[in-house]
C-alpha cells in the first residue's frame, strides 16, 4: 500500500484541510494516511477526526497513528510537514517579548526578523532528525514543507538533508483573488505571473485578454489608500516599488524598515499595523480549541469540501501524470538570475508524472531583486549559524535583518540575541 505521512499531525485542522483532500482525490484512494505528533493527545484526536472523515466521505483511504516517528515515515511516498517546534509558550512568547525590551516590536515573526531567526534556530535541528529518518526509511520521498519559515527549512533539506523537498504556502494562490475582491476588479480570464521569495514573491504580470490590468490595480490601490484598510503596507510597497506582494500587509511590516519605527509611531495607525498579531491570534487558537473539538474531533458526520492547499493536487499529478501548475518554493538552479544560486525561491512549478519541475524566470525588477536580498542575507546566515554552530553567525544574521537594523545598535542587537539564546535553553543546541 503506498503511503502519505503527515508530521505534525496534531495541527488538526490542517491535517483535516489537507488530508481530507487527499481523502476527496480518486487518484490517491487506497493510501495509508500516516499520523505523527509528539503531543499524543492531539494525535489522538487527529485519527479520530480523520477516522470520522473517511466514514463520511467514503474514502478507501486507510488512516493508521504512530508513536514512533521512524515508523510512521517507513516505506512513505509522500511525507507532508506541518510541525511548530516550541509552540506558542515558551517559544513565541520568547520571541516577542525579549526583543520587546530592547524596544523592537514584531507582528508575526515567523519568517525573517529575530522571531524567524530563533524559530529556525531551533526547528532546523529537528528536520535535520527528520531528514536522517527518512534517508534510512524512505529515501526516494517527496517532502512537502509546510512549515515556517518556509524559505530557510526548505533550504536546509534541500542542501543539507538529502532529501527532495518543495515548499509550499498559501501566499500565492491567494494574492490575486483577495487582492481583485479587495479592490472590486473582475477576476475573470485574468492570467498572473509570480516570483521571487517566500512570502516575498512578486506578482510581476497580471494580464487579462493580453491587457496589462496593472495601471487599473494601482489607480484603485491609490484610492484605497485615502482610508483605512487591512492590506496598506503592501498597497504602499506596490506604489513606491511598482509590484505587489503575495504575502499579508501584517507579515510585511515587518519586512522592510520603513513602516515600525520608534521614531515614526504615527505609522503604526496610519499603515493598521497589528503589533504582537500572532501571539494575540495564538491565545485565541488556544481558547477556542475546546470550542471547535465536538464538532471537528467527534463528529461522526464530520463533512469536507477540498480546499486550494496545493497538496492533494501536487500528488494527484504525480499519480496521474494530469499537469498542474504551482508556486513552489525550490533551489534557484538558474531560475531567478538575479538572486543567489544558494537561494531558495518562491516560483511557478509544472508538476506531472516526472515530479515538480520549476519554470525559468529570468531576472526580477531590479527593485525587487534588491528587496529580496535583504531577506536572503538573513536567511542564509541563520543557515549558516545552524550549520556551523557558531554564534557570531547568529548575530550577523540579526544585523543584516532590515526591520533590527534600522531599530538597534549593533551591541544591542548582541546583547538582544545572547538573552535570546539564554532564555531559549534546551530549545537550542549549543552554540561556539
Amino acid at each position: 500500500m503506498d503511503k502519505i505521512t503527515f508530521i505534525g499531525a496534531g495541527s488538526i485542522v490542517f491535517a483535516k484541510n489537507v488530508l481530507g483532500d487527499c481523502m476527496m482525490t480518486p487518484a490517491l484512494q487506497g493510501f495509508e494516511l500516516a499520523l505523527f505528533d509528539i503531543n499524543l493527545e492531539r494525535l489522538t484526536d487527529s485519527e479520530k477526526m480523520l477516522t470520522n472523515l473517511k466514514k463520511s466521505v467514503g474514502s478507501t483511504c486507510r488512516v493508521t497513528a504512530y508513536t514512533d516517528r521512524k515508523e510512521a515515515l517507513r516505506g512513505a511516498k509522500y511525507v507532508i510537514n506541518a510541525i511548530q517546534v516550541g509552540g506558542y509558550d515558551p517559544c513565541t512568547i520568547t520571541d516577542f517579548e525579549i526583543p520587546k525590551k530592547y524596544g523592537l516590536r514584531q507582528t508575526i515573526a515567523d519568517t525573517v526578523g529575530i522571531g524567524g531567526i530563533f524559530r529556525n534556530l531551533r526547528t532546523i535541528p529537528v528536520m535535520m532528525d527528520i531528514a536522517a529518518d527518512m534517508r534510512e526509511v524512505c529515501p526516494d520521498a517527496l517532502f512537502l514543507n509546510y512549515t515556517n519559515p518556509m524559505a530557510v527549512l526548505t533550504n536546509v533539506m534541500n542542501t543539507y538533508g538529502g532529501i527532495k523537498t518543495v515548499g509550499l504556502c498559501h501566499s500565492v494562490q491567494v494574492c490575486v483573488p483577495h487582492m481583485f475582491a479587495h479592490l472590486g476588479i473582475d477576476q475573470t480570464g485574468v492570467q498572473a505571473k509570480i516570483a521571487g521569495i517566500n512570502h516575498m514573491a512578486w506578482l510581476l504580470e497580471v494580464t487579462r485578454d493580453g491587457e496589462d490590468l496593472y495601471p487599473e490595480i494601482k489607480r484603485r490601490a491609490a484610492e484605497k489608500q485615502k482610508e483605512s484598510h487591512g492590506d496598506m503596507v503592501r498597497y504602499e510597497m506596490m506604489l513606491k516599488f511598482g509590484y505587489y506582494i503575495t504575502e499579508s500587509s501584517e507579515h510585511n511590516a515587518e519586512y522592510h524598515p520603513y513602516f515600525i519605527k520608534k521614531n515614526y509611531p504615527e505609522l503604526i495607525e496610519r499603515f493598521q499595523i497589528p503589533l504582537d498579531e500572532y501571539p494575540r491570534r495564538c491565545v485565541e487558537q488556544i481558547a477556542g480549541w475546546e470550542r471547535m473539538r465536538d464538532e471537528i474531533v467527534n463528529n461522526a458526520e464530520l463533512k469536507h469540501q477540498r480546499t486550494h492547499e496545493y497538496a492533494s493536487y501536487i500528488l494527484e499529478a504525480i499519480e496521474t501524470g494530469n499537469p498542474y501548475k504551482i508556486g513552489g518554493n525550490v533551489m534557484n538552479h538558474g531560475l531567478i538570475t538575479n538572486l543567489p544560486k544558494e537561494a531558495c525561491v518562491e516560483v511557478p512549478c509544472l508538476v506531472d508524472r516526472s515530479g515538480i519541475s520549476p519554470t525559468y524566470v529570468g531576472d526580477l525588477p531590479p527593485q525587487c531583486a534588491a528587496l529580496n536580498l535583504t531577506n536572503i542575507n538573513t536567511q542564509l546566515l541563520t543557515i549558516e549559524a545552524a550549520m556551523t554552530g557558531k554564534k557570531e553567525h547568529i548575530y550577523h544574521a540579526a544585523m543584516l535583518d532590515p526591520h533590527t537594523a534600522a531599530e538597534l545598535s549593533m551591541d544591542d542587537i548582541i546583547s538582544m540575541c545572547d538573552e535570546l539564546i539564554e532564555a531559549h535553553g534546551d530549545w537550542l543546541p549549543r552554540y561556539k
